[in-house]
């Protein structure tokens, strides 16, 4: 499968390095091309330079933000605030029709750590792209846990949850086929978009959590009498 990747950070990263190990086609869309490719220092996480990165994953394509008209599914994993723009960027026709997985969270560290979220409550990051892309299946998942996403086996055995927000079903069910495809054996569907608002304000706890459990290597694990 065609997929693009929005987003050259950690997640980007992680995310379009495990699809190509599965087989895909893999792109990663970003804004310049040529000033992310020049850069040589580490970004603000401590990783390598993009270039230097992309030396181990030679399969995997760089292009702009409308590498999202060649992808037949896109990954959000840009910066939760500047989701809107980027997918703008992106281009609304080049959105539509398509599913489109949203990793991204509206974390805002103005203030400081823990940092608040920028839309909460009442309307979703989630939400905001699904009403400024109404022709995009917007899919919410893999957002309440670190970069790790990809291989689940490493917290727990793989014995934990990742949820999925969406209002297509066919495309939850799409998603869901990729999960699975990563390792994930508990999915849980939400429901409707709407419910990714209690999945992106877990984030704040999720970062403070970081701290007492000596990193990032948790996730939650729900059970019930």
């Amino acid at each position: 499968m065609k997929i693009g990747v929005l987003g050259s950070g950690t997640v980007g990263r992680t995310l379009a390095g495990k699809l190509s190990s599965l087989g895909h086609d893999v792109t990663i869309g970003t804004r310049d091309v040529d000033s992310l490719m020049a850069r040589t220092d580490p970004d603000q996480m401590g990783n390598p330079p993009f270039a230097e990165w992309k030396e181990s994953f030679p399969d995997i394509a760089v292009d702009t933000f409308e590498v999202a008209a060649q992808g037949e599914l896109l990954v959000n994993a840009t910066s939760g605030g500047a989701t809107l723009e980027a997918l703008k960027l992106a281009g609304a026709a080049n959105l539509s029709g398509k599913v489109l997985i949203d990793v991204a969270n509206p974390l805002d560290f103005s203030r400081g750590f823990p940092p608040s979220l920028s839309v909460c409550n009442t309307d979703s990051l989630a939400e905001q792209i699904q009403r400024e892309f109404p022709e995009a299946k917007v899919v919410k998942s893999l957002n309440t846990m670190t970069a790790a996403m990809v291989d689940p086996g490493a917290v727990a055995g793989g014995d934990h949850d990742v949820f999925v927000s969406g209002n297509d079903q066919s495309a939850k069910d799409q998603v869901r086929a990729l999960l699975e495809s990563f390792g994930w054996i508990n999915v849980l569907h939400l429901g409707g978009l709407e419910t990714a608002r209690g999945v992106e304000m877990w984030l704040p706890l999720w970062l403070s959590l970081m701290g007492p459990m000596g990193g990032a290597m948790f996730n939650l694990k729900l059970v019930k009498a």
